[in-house]
């Protein structure tokens, strides 16, 4: 295997595009399992059109993971006192290309596709050797690329789709005999009928099993089942689905619900020659199977860490394998024991990890702990970040310090603010940041500080 780069950056560029100077244009396309999930199979979704603004102005962490040569293309233009701050932290923000005109509900895609100057910029920046770096690749994002005349620096749609299917982890993990829980994939409705009739020993054993969307995201097109009756309505659900539909698919998974002490989350990344790189693990914070944040460092053992590693080795292989390369998450879990289930399921784009990357590099965090997460806000008004900044004083990091608040992505604050009249009761956003600190006593009274002030906003 040939010497890797140092930094994360370097070694990115050289992973998607060969080599290390290659500029690329990132595009903060959030849960682009959506997109994947179209005309598939599986469980039931539920659209929620406020959070989803929030969610396009995700797109914002992608100033955090860029390099000061890189270009980004956002939404609408950052808050100028947002960019002074992170400039301020040594964190010198790339080149940004704002979109005139957004809409709320589109995706970052979405909108450049119906913008024509942006797209004649992309097709600019191409001509002098830019590459498109999105967060995960759909039909959109190859539709991008071909009208604006800029190469995507990622594998085609149809293998990132593939490789993100939770049937495909599931089958993979098989293959390579991971430690797994007892489970059967189900892509069409004769496996799951056999999958079904497996389960029911399981909870009629007393166990408990889950059903999975295989393009599910963020807690949505998953369903834990205690009883059989549930997986019988599931499994009718499924079949009425199909037959609406006019095919035989199912799409999902159902495997036994394992007892859990840690959920992890870890990251490699792959060469164009199939080069594996690994990158870093973290203890992923979840509620009700919903990603709230991360710790890190994750306190494995020794020997946990490297069964972490040997598998992101053998994950790695068989992507690059099967035409995949660039970033790729794995979900994890340790049992009470303390035993690895190694691959629960994989992301076949960045993750909420990856624009932590570049601020890790910048600040040095070393061995001190770091709660990456999001904190819930209500307000009345659009909040300006200098504003959010006299709240936080003496909470949030600054240059020279070694603890506080570092805000990763301010757009989503005021992303559900309404264009017309106000709502009786305000609206709502989040603000995302990671919480240095000197140790866990330390970080555990910023993190409780921080969530007062935001309180009395």
């Amino acid at each position: 295997m040939r010497a890797q780069p140092d930094d994360f950056g370097t070694r990115l560029k050289v992973a998607v595009t060969g080599t290390p100077g290659t500029p690329l244009v990132f595009l903060g396309n959030f849960e682009i399992e959506d997109r994947w999930a179209m005309g598939e199979p599986g469980l039931p979704g539920v659209s929620f059109p406020a959070g989803r603004a929030v969610v396009n102005r995700m797109d914002e962490f992608t100033l955090l993971l860029a390099g000061p040569d890189d270009h980004v293309v956002l939404k609408a233009a950052p808050d100028p006192g947002y960019l002074s701050y992170l400039g301020e932290l040594g964190l010198t923000p790339p080149r940004i290309l704002a979109i005139g005109r957004q809409d709320p509900q589109r995706t970052v895609t979405a909108d450049i596709l119906a913008d024509p100057a942006i797209r004649t910029a992309l097709g600019r920046l191409a001509r002098g050797g830019a590459r498109l770096f999105p967060h995960g690749v759909s039909d959109l994002e190859e539709q991008l690329a071909e009208t604006s005349e800029i190469p995507l620096a990622a594998p085609a749609a149809a293998v990132c789709k593939r490789v993100n299917s939770k049937i495909y982890s599931r089958r993979l993990a098989e293959e390579l005999d991971l430690r797994r829980p007892r489970g059967w994939a189900a892509e069409t409705l004769d496996e799951l009928d056999e999958a079904v009739g497996r389960a029911r020993l399981l909870l009629a054993a007393g166990h408990t099993v889950v059903v999975k969307d295989a393009y599910g995201v963020s807690g949505r097109g998953i369903a834990v089942v205690a009883t059989v009756e549930r997986l019988d309505r599931l499994q009718r659900m499924a079949i009425r689905r199909a037959e609406r539909a006019g095919h035989r698919r199912a799409g999902l998974v159902v495997e036994e619900w394992v007892a859990k002490h840690t959920d992890l989350n870890y990251q490699f990344t792959i060469g164009r020659d199939g080069a594996v790189h690994f990158d870093f693990v973290k203890e992923a914070i979840t509620e009700a199977g919903v990603h709230k944040g991360h710790r890190f460092p994750a306190g494995l053992t020794a020997a946990q860490e490297a069964g972490v590693r040997d598998s992101a080795q053998r994950i790695g292989a068989a992507l690059a394998a099967d035409g995949y390369f660039g970033v790729a998450g794995v979900d994890a879990l340790l049992d009470p024991d303390g035993g690895l289930y190694p691959m629960i399921e994989i992301n076949a784009r960045n993750n909420m990890s990856t624009y932590q990357a570049r601020i890790q590099e910048t600040l040095g965090t070393g061995g001190n702990p770091v709660l990456a997460r999001h904190y819930p806000v209500r307000l009345r008004a659009p909040l300006a970040f200098a504003d959010l900044r006299r709240a936080l004083k003496g909470v949030l990091l600054e240059r020279d310090s070694d603890s506080g608040l570092l805000i990763n992505n301010f757009a989503t604050v005021n992303a559900a603010a309404p264009a017309g009249d106000m709502p009786a009761g305000g609206y709502d956003g989040r603000l995302y940041g990671l919480v240095l600190a000197r140790d866990p006593h330390q970080l555990a009274a910023i993190d409780t500080e921080i969530s007062i002030r935001l309180a009395a906003l």
